[in-house]
């Protein structure tokens, strides 16, 4: 099989993706969570006019300075005043009260000098002046939120105000993640000769679960077919949207995670992509499960994920934006010519006084160097054959998540 350009992989795991079905969550269930359907006020925010000072409500044409006014009553928030405001009269007011009927500005009490039942106006008082009209935030049937928006703290608080106690949110995805590899321990164990300690897994469920999947642990499976069929069976029998696995997808004898996939009837969409890190991943779909196959050295893995896995995610969930972002910015040393794979070079970022953003790609790119991947902050992406470019040439970068 040809190697797959990675655009059009891309496209074959997003092809006839669908959000998943919608459920009613409560407000305190749904940070994060991605909305299914518009939301609309239903209620007009404030519903009345409402003071903005403490102060005092008055008619803008009685105040003006060395006015003197007769305070008629008082408004605090909650407890309106039931009469109407007249001519030399005054309500004393304090912020958010509803401005009593009649007046039309509000003067605020150090503009005041208080005498008993009298005050004198300091201040000309100007008709709207400290008054939050009815609907200045928002009017009832307002669309304020929008389906797809994944939400934040403040849309939570939005929603609130609009009268919603719970909100219409797609499902979760569920994402199962199964490793394979006799040569795996977990950590805190001693590896033994040729072993190495497990953290693909690690990653891979905290990147899934930042994207606001649910994720299951399907373990280490050994590097036997039937092993790793057993684990393939796991996946479909917890419900799983989306299988990860890691490790075997590659062509040598102990490489089962492709035979195990085709034996439990796979459709493979491809095998083999024209990147680096990550030449040897896989997808297709089990049924309903979609599956990708992720290769084993933790860098490979990691950046195959974060490209395929993450829109992948992202479009199950329902969310408006799937694709990542590409940043400009410029080299900060020379790069050399690439070859027919588009490259996912680990860098980091520096950013000038004056705003440019500098990358500088990390001095060694191999695909299993964990520290240098945890220390990049983006991927400087190189189209394939793009030639040599020196330190200053613009360029893309991902942005890695933080």
């Amino acid at each position: 099989m040809a190697l797959m350009p990675v655009s059009d992989a891309l496209a074959a795991v997003l092809a006839g993706v669908e959000p998943l079905p919608e459920e009613m969550v409560f407000l305190d269930e749904a940070y994060h969570r991605v909305l299914a359907r518009d939301v609309a006020a239903r209620r007009t925010q404030p519903p009345q006019a409402m003071s903005a000072m403490d102060g005092y409500a008055v008619r803008a044409a009685d105040a003006a300075i060395d006015s003197k006014l007769t305070v008629i009553g008082e408004v605090a928030a909650g407890r309106p005043f039931a009469g109407t405001v007249g001519a030399g009269e005054a309500v004393r007011i304090f912020t958010g009260g509803v401005v009593p009927d009649g007046a039309d500005a509000v003067v605020i009490q150090e503009d005041t000098v208080a005498d008993g039942k009298r005050i004198t106006i300091k201040e000309v008082a100007i008709s709207g002046r400290h008054i939050r009209p009815a609907g200045v935030d928002f009017r009832e049937g307002d669309a304020l939120l929008r389906k797809g928006s994944r939400l934040t703290e403040r849309d939570l608080a939005l929603a609130a105000g609009m009268n919603h106690p719970h909100l219409a949110v797609c499902r979760r995805p569920k994402v199962a993640i199964l490793a394979t590899g006799d040569e795996l321990v977990m950590p805190g164990a001693t590896p033994g000769h040729g072993q190495i300690v497990y953290s693909n897994g690690y990653a891979l469920h905290a990147l899934a679960r930042s994207e606001g999947a649910e994720t299951i642990d399907l373990g280490i499976a050994a590097d036997t077919l039937e092993a790793t069929t057993a684990g393939i069976g796991r996946a479909r029998k917890s419900g799983a949207d989306l299988l990860i696995t890691t490790g075997g997808a590659s062509v040598g004898d102990h490489d089962l995670v492709q035979q195990a996939l085709r034996d439990e009837g796979i459709a493979m969409a491809f095998w083999k992509i024209a990147m680096r890190p990550g030449k040897p991943m896989m997808h297709g779909r089990l049924g309903a499960m979609g599956v990708i196959g992720l290769p084993g050295n933790p860098v490979s893995s990691y950046v195959c994920a974060f490209l395929f896995m993450v829109p992948l995610i992202r479009a199950l969930s329902g969310r408006s934006v799937i694709h990542h972002r590409r940043e400009r910015a410029v080299l900060g040393r020379d790069v050399g010519a690439n070859d027919q794979r588009e490259d996912y070079l680990r860098a980091r970022l520096e950013e000038r006084d004056d705003g440019t953003r500098v990358v500088l790609p990390v001095s060694h790119q191999d695909s299993s160097l964990l520290a240098n991947l945890a220390a990049a902050q983006v991927l400087l992406v190189r189209a394939p054959f793009a030639p040599k470019a020196e330190a200053g040439t613009a360029c893309e970068v991902l942005r890695l998540p933080v």
